[in-house]
């Protein structure tokens, strides 16, 4: 009788700490009242604590979210040390934290082009489907006023089917800026066929049953693929070098008045980003062997000064998971264009790791910028605010007020205990 009473206690103690873990990620004010942080202060009477918050849910990310991630507890090793905003790496050391040089700004006078007249040759890329327009109209005005409006940098929008003219008509009633609508080639986009389908439908309906984030969807799948491997393929996107990748549904929350294009062209920067965090370890189980297996093949292809400190805590002997969220980036094509990348994601494909198991695109570019780019040329945009659902990058101090930024800098995702943030930030301190 006593044993049975212990178990129903266990139980509604196991239930009672799922709810907790449930609600502090999907009500706000619940985390804020019970977090470590609001105890701390409560016990020694300090008026506040600038350790960011947990702002967000965990729920899912749209169709076309290229990263899909978010933390499991194994994450615990990032975590915050509660000091600074920067936990135990102060803010004057951390790289990307001093805004461009003034000449960069554009004049305020000016309703186009950089503050020496120059542009770079780059656009923006959306992966949208037809039913995705609210979502990519808004995220089209936001860029517009934050900043597109002034440096009419092209539009490409990408769809496995032929884009609708309400779609169209709709993008371009936000800008004037020149827009084009492509389709992915068919081969670019389904899934291979010497891909063994009875094997893969296998691993999609057993990822489904353990509730894994698009575990059963063939079309993520496809679209992680297409993202790791052949969007900067298409025809639409051979005249760029460099890219800013905007998916629908986003917040961008500061005024960007220099270019960032030519701060990337300028400082030969090969990738940037604003957020990073670890990929759910169950859905690339194999996919680190697989990065140990080219690398030991290829030695020749690695950088020499890389970002690996970034990706592995052991150098390189396992994957710590961390990664950029793909959802935003900045990047030089010519990164994926280049024999390494190219041997890389080849080498990859082969493996069917996209379909055997659930391989995203945010770990191949994170992995590939980190082993084939030097660090150094991997940026951080401390200064664009940005949120996709759940997370944002909020900028703090000087650069939120040099942006207006409209987000709250209590709200950012920076140096929470999941983020991988501080590992960037480590590579510049040895």
């Amino acid at each position: 009788m006593m044993i049975a009473q212990l178990r129903y206690v266990f139980v509604a103690l196991a239930v009672l700490i799922s709810l907790h873990y449930l609600l502090s990620f999907t009500n706000e004010s619940y985390n804020n009242a019970t977090s470590f942080n609001n105890f701390k202060d409560q016990l020694t009477g300090a008026a506040g604590s600038n350790v960011p918050v947990n702002h967000g849910a965990t729920g899912n990310s749209p169709p076309h979210d290229g990263a899909n991630s978010a933390p499991s507890h194994a994450a615990q090793g990032a975590s915050n040390s509660h000091g600074a905003v920067g936990g135990d790496i102060p803010l004057a050391e951390a790289p990307s934290k001093a805004p461009p040089p003034e000449d960069y700004y554009a004049e305020k006078n000016k309703t186009s082009h950089s503050a020496d007249g120059r542009k770079a040759q780059a656009v923006f890329v959306m992966l949208a489907r037809n039913g995705d327009v609210e979502g990519a109209v808004s995220s089209v005005k936001q860029m517009e006023d934050r900043f597109n409006k002034r440096f009419n940098y092209p539009y490409v929008f990408l769809n496995e089917e032929e884009f609708s003219e309400k779609f169209k008509s709709r993008i371009r009633a936000v800008t004037n800026s020149p827009v084009q609508f492509g389709l992915i080639p068919h081969d670019h986009w389904f899934q291979p066929d010497w891909i063994d389908e009875t094997r893969a439908s296998a691993a999609r309906a057993e990822m489904q049953k353990n509730n894994v984030i698009y575990g059963g969807s063939l079309p993520y799948r496809n679209m992680c693929r297409f993202n790791s491997g052949f969007f900067y393929r298409h025809e639409l996107l051979k005249p760029f070098k460099y890219y800013w990748r905007v998916e629908p549904d986003i917040n961008l929350f500061c005024d960007l008045d220099y270019d960032p294009f030519l701060f990337m062209q300028d400082h030969d920067k090969k990738y940037a980003f604003t957020i990073s965090l670890p990929e759910y370890e169950t859905t690339i189980p194999t996919l680190w062997a697989a990065v140990k297996e080219f690398t030991n093949a290829n030695p020749g292809l690695v950088s020499r000064d890389n970002a690996m400190d970034f990706l592995s805590d052991d150098g390189g002997e396992t994957y710590n998971r961390c990664h950029f969220w793909s959802n935003f980036e900045i990047a030089d094509l010519d990164l994926w264009r280049s024999e390494a990348y190219g041997k890389f994601f080849n080498f990859l494909d082969e493996k069917g790791g996209f379909y055997y198991e659930r391989w995203g695109d945010a770990p191949l570019h994170s992995i590939g910028a980190s082993l084939f780019a030097r660090k150094d040329q991997i940026h951080f945009f401390n200064d664009i605010g940005y949120r996709h659902e759940p997370f944002q990058h909020c900028p703090q101090g000087d650069a939120h007020t040099k942006g207006k930024c409209w987000c709250d800098p209590e709200q950012n995702f920076d140096y929470e205990w999941y983020s991988c943030l501080k590992k960037y930030d480590a590579l510049f301190k040895k």
